[in-house]
């Protein structure tokens, strides 16, 4: 079984920054894909970032450049990096991973930004 406990987020004023720590309780074998989703108000749940297990990355095209998805193996923690943050990033922010066959969340981090 795993379980992903989430920190990092907050209240920020826009251009500022923020990262969100995802840290993995459990087997970390398995793990094929990684991801960050957020949801805002009154908004669907919408992938950010994506990290699979070879290294690859993607991003929504609105936080391309600005975020960062990462991970340290040492630390089983999964990382999102974000810089220049905008009113319109804030939302609960969600870990995700898919490990043999299954998927895990977080419990989700609230990220207010500020204008």
């Amino acid at each position: 079984q795993v379980e992903l406990v989430e920190s990092g987020g907050g209240l920020v004023q826009a251009g500022g920054s923020l990262r969100l720590s995802c840290t993995i309780v459990g087997n970390l074998f398995g793990i094929e894909d990684m991801a960050w989703y957020r949801q805002g108000t009154g908004k669907q749940r919408e992938s950010v970032a994506g990290l699979t297990s070879g290294g690859s990355t993607n991003y929504v095209d609105s936080v391309q450049g600005r975020f960062t998805i990462s991970r340290d193996n040492a630390k089983k923690t999964l990382y999102l990096q974000m810089n220049s943050l905008k009113p319109e990033d804030t939302g609960v922010y969600y870990c995700y991973i898919w490990r043999l066959g299954r998927t895990f969340w977080g419990q989700g981090t609230q990220v207010t930004v500020s204008s």
